[in-house]
């Protein structure tokens, strides 16, 4: 029988790195049960349910209770004639047939909620309020001080028929498992602060914090969901990571104000614009990616809480990340 004898130095240092990784796990489990012991007050409230079924004689009553979905200036009669057009009517049916229950996505909520509140233990947990908006897939989430409006007619899923005129790569977005991600991306603008200049490299980064938030406060949703990637667009990012960043860098991109590499590399788009044979297989807002990375890669190798992260400058952050992509 082979047996392998090791030195008392690969012993030690086999007993260092499984001491590591035992400490590593115990905070992780002593982080996660901190946050399961966070106690939250969370409430949905299904506005569009109760307003597809209110009378007319009743809307007095739903007004009264949402009064900041119903603005002053519309006439009741605005409200009951919506209560019987065809539009609206089939509009409330398919979100109520898709979202029969909420339960799914309200526990998630409870878990974001959570780490948020872990991580800024001052947040005050919003009102969340369900409603529809018309497909109005750039306000599909509204987040204030007190109120979160998730708009459900925009997570029917990327093929419904509601979609079809809006282009493919917004409508893959329109799907339920992006709904939680969505919401932290709203959260994410309230607390990553603005880029400080017009250079890729600041906007890149800024977007790699709002990701890195993301990683913190939902753990359980993938990378594929939190970058709003298929994972086949994400395999394609992780395999081609490389070759980008030496693209970025002989282009010299990352010090660059030129207004064009935010349209090509962060907006969003059907793919990314390097002008090369490769564009059409490319996820669209790689940069977006890239800052994500760097922005991990600091991480690994400093110890500084995430509130501080937020605050580092770009040009800090990304000299003190160490970043360097694998081959």
């Amino acid at each position: 029988m082979y047996r392998r004898i090791l030195s008392p130095t690969k012993c030690i240092f086999s007993v260092l790195i499984i001491s590591g990784l035992f400490y590593g796990c115990a905070d992780t489990d002593k982080k996660a049960e901190a946050i399961e012991k966070i106690e939250i007050d969370l409430q949905v409230y299904r506005f569009e349910r109760e307003f597809a079924n209110v009378e007319p004689i009743g809307l007095s009553n739903l007004k009264q209770k949402y009064p900041y979905l119903f603005p002053a200036q519309y006439a009741d009669s605005v409200w009951i004639a919506k209560l019987s057009d065809s539009i609206q009517l089939e509009l409330f049916s398919e979100v109520g047939h898709a979202f029969d229950d909420f339960d799914d996505e309200s526990d998630k909520l409870d878990l974001l909620f959570k780490h948020i509140k872990f991580y800024f233990p001052n947040y005050n947990i919003p009102k969340i309020i369900t409603v529809t908006s018309e497909v109005d897939y750039n306000n599909r989430i509204i987040l204030t001080d007190s109120l979160l409006l998730i708009g459900l007619d925009n997570y029917l899923g990327a093929d419904h028929r509601f979609y079809r005129d809006i282009p493919k790569y917004i409508a893959k977005g329109l799907d339920r498992q992006y709904l939680v991600s969505d919401i932290a991306s709203a959260f994410a603008k309230q607390v990553v602060p603005r880029p400080q200049d017009r250079t890729f490299l600041s906007h890149m980064i800024y977007y790699g914090k709002e990701l890195y938030l993301k990683d913190k406060i939902i753990p359980f949703d993938s990378d594929a969901q939190k970058i709003q990637y298929t994972e086949d667009e994400l395999t394609w990012a992780k395999k081609n990571e490389e070759p980008i960043w030496r693209n970025f860098i002989a282009q010299e991109y990352l010090y660059s104000t030129e207004n064009t590499l935010d349209r090509r590399f962060l907006d969003p788009a059907p793919f990314s614009k390097f002008g090369l044979e490769l564009d059409n297989e490319s996820p669209g807002r790689i940069g977006r990616y890239m800052g994500w990375q760097i922005v991990r890669s600091f991480m690994e190798n400093n110890e500084v809480s995430l509130q501080q992260m937020l605050r580092i400058s770009a040009e800090e952050l990304f000299k003190q990340s160490k970043y360097k992509p694998k081959k």
